[in-house]
């Protein structure tokens, strides 16, 4: 769980999914939404892939990107597991 927190930690990472929440992207489509270079996408890309946070297609010529819920669903429910306490 490591890599998500590294993931999650980097604003541009976290805009990304953001995106990625509305519709699935192509790395250039990403890019066009920030003022970077596009191998600087690809190399946030490849940590939010590595965190298991994105999943990438190919599709032609493209690599398309989605996001992918269930890691920070397992995340959010760990979180959940340690704030709630028993009261036995």
């Amino acid at each position: 769980m490591g890599d998500v927190w590294k993931a999650l930690a980097d604003p541009t990472r976290r805009q990304i999914l953001s995106l990625l929440r509305q519709k699935d992207m192509n790395a250039g489509e990403i890019s066009e939404k920030f003022n970077m270079t596009k191998p600087s996408i690809s190399n946030h890309l490849n940590i939010l892939k590595q965190a298991d946070l994105v999943d990438s297609e190919k599709q032609g010529q493209n690599v398309v990107y989605s996001i992918k819920t269930s890691v920070i669903e397992d995340m959010l429910s760990t979180l959940s597991n340690l704030t709630n306490r028993n009261e036995d």
